[in-house]
């Protein structure tokens, strides 16, 4: 009787009922016991009060009414589940188990497995806690861990019978799917990826997927999100189901850390990264934002930052991450400069209200590439905008030889724009520091306003004021204003404007370089005593 249900264990069981003896049934055998007296037609037409008659008794009086025990026989219908189906017992089952999460907490008088209550202290006796103050501080998800140990095909309808009740918050069905892939998804990549359980982890993280709130501004946080992503991306999950993550991330994304972006990549990209998929998330998450910003808020906050981060905390959250994704893929010397640069351009300028995130980025990115050519350099470079850093980064810009030269004048033209501007609201408001800090950056912006015109035009238009032309009141007065933001050039700073100078006066032939066809015309180089600035056609000297 190869075929008969449950085997030995199931006709002894049968057998002994036959003869009147003792038949002990529990809940690992009861569905054995079941089929087998189906497949001996052991009805109600035979006798009364059959095996058939008995079971099912017992199951409806003490197995469905047990939260534990109807898990542990739905589990058992596994070897015999077209048995199982046939008799109705798993969709039983499965309707009480979802019937019972959906009980209020209060009313919960079952024992269930909770193991990340278990890990605190237990401070129940110790303070005193009573038993109704007990049952009260149940948890909402207290049904999650145990509904754990089912397979991935029993979990996917027990969850679905849960949803379908109508009665469980997005945030609870998205902590029993992260859970349950913490119980089952491998840490490692190569066992996630490994030829055993490839299949098995595809199918369970399709099955996750699948199941995630409908809801979805809610349920299942970004950091989640972003490892079924990166899950899926390894076992080659179906590419629909990767769109529906990059979907949800992309709504998202504020709440995600650098290092759930980084996704490995796969054959045949390259790269250690996947960075094209982390383009698609912000490309969704940009096409987002836009469709909820008002125009005119966001003309109003471009013209003062403290509104625009009041407004859109969210981007500029996103702008350092991304900022802070570009310092992490900067590392891979695969990495081309293409892709850097599409990635740090798809953020709108606003954004980025400081950029000193981005000047991180740009410095190692030129570091661990040293082959990259001068026009790369140029095209590199010009994602950041100078006038965006802070002192502390201006400073560190100024002495940074991966920088072309062009740049670090400008970084240096800057400053000394701010510094002056710093001075000026200073000697203007003698009697009120508060007010000139205020004002600095509108004094700043004015200058730059005013000054900022194309480097090959900025010798003809500027005049030098009082506090360049002699630099040793000025370090005296840096001495004195350090508060007000007013700083010393740094000394690899000044030999680049001596450098500049003594060129301009030699006039031994035209610079033809594209690094410092601009940079040499920064109004910053200057001889002390002239009140002009040279000529620009008299500047553009090689100084290589």
């Amino acid at each position: 009787m190869d075929d008969f249900p449950g085997g030995a264990n199931s006709f002894e069981v049968c057998a002994k009922f036959c003869y009147g003896m003792t038949v002990t049934l529990n809940a690992y055998n009861v569905v054995a016991a079941r089929c087998a007296a189906e497949y001996l037609e052991m009805t109600e037409d035979v006798d009364r009060s059959n095996l058939i008659y008995k079971i099912e008794v017992f199951l409806n009086s003490s197995i469905f009414r047990s939260w534990k025990d109807t898990i542990i026989v739905l589990q058992t219908t596994k070897p015999l589940l077209s048995w199982s189906e046939d008799l109705k017992i798993v969709g039983r089952c499965i309707d009480s188990i979802a019937s019972k999460t959906s009980v209020d907490p209060a009313n919960i008088s079952w024992s269930y497995t909770y193991n990340r209550k278990l890990a605190e202290p237990d401070k129940i006796i110790e303070e005193g806690i009573n038993y109704r103050d007990k049952m009260e501080n149940i948890p909402r998800d207290w049904w999650v861990e145990d509904i754990c140990e089912l397979d991935i095909d029993l979990y996917k309808r027990v969850m679905i019978a849960v949803k379908s009740k109508g009665r469980m918050d997005g945030a609870v069905i998205g902590e029993a799917l992260k859970t349950y892939a913490l119980r089952w998804l491998p840490d490692s990549v190569d066992a996630l990826i490994s030829d055993d359980h490839a299949l098995r982890n595809k199918s369970l993280v399709e099955t996750i997927i699948c199941l995630l709130p409908s809801d979805k501004g809610v349920g299942c946080s970004c950091s989640f999100l972003l490892k079924l992503l990166k899950v899926s991306t390894l076992v080659g999950a179906d590419e629909s189901l990767r769109e529906v993550l990059v979907n949800r991330i992309g709504l998202k994304l504020p709440e995600a850390r650098v290092g759930d972006l980084l996704i490995p990549a796969r054959s045949p990209q390259i790269t250690i990264y996947d960075v094209e998929l982390v383009q698609s998330i912000v490309n969704r998450f940009v096409i987002h934002e836009k469709s909820n910003w008002d125009l005119d808020v966001v003309r109003k906050n471009e013209k003062g930052t403290d509104n625009f981060i009041l407004g859109h905390g969210s981007l500029v959250g996103v702008g350092r991450l991304i900022d802070g994704y570009l310092a992490e893929i900067a590392h891979d010397p695969n990495l081309n400069l293409g892709s850097f640069i599409d990635l740090s351009q798809l953020l709108p300028e606003l954004a980025r209200p400081i950029h000193d995130g981005l000047y991180k980025a740009i410095d190692i990115y030129l570091k661990e590439h040293p082959s990259l050519t001068k026009a790369e350099r140029k095209r590199i470079c010009g994602l950041m905008d100078v006038k965006k850093l802070t002192m502390e980064a201006s400073m560190d810009a100024a002495q940074n030889e991966q920088l072309p030269l062009r740049v670090v004048v400008q970084v240096l033209f800057f400053e000394q724009v701010r510094s002056s501007a710093a001075a000026r609201s200073l000697n203007n408001h003698p009697s009120d520091a508060s007010h000139s800090t205020t004002n600095l950056d509108e004094e700043c912006d004015k200058t730059a306003e005013e000054n900022c015109k194309p480097l090959g035009k900025q010798l003809s238009q500027m005049k030098v004021s009082a506090e360049l032309q002699k630099t040793g009141k000025l370090g005296k007065k840096n001495s004195k204003n350090s508060r007000s933001g007013v700083q010393l050039l740094p000394s690899r700073s000044r030999r680049i404007f001596d450098k500049l100078w003594s060129v301009g006066k030699g006039g031994h032939g035209e610079n033809k370089s594209s690094e410092t066809s601009g940079s040499s015309q920064s109004p910053t180089s200057i001889v002390p005593g002239d009140s002009k600035f040279v000529s620009s056609r008299h500047r553009r000297h090689s100084i290589s």
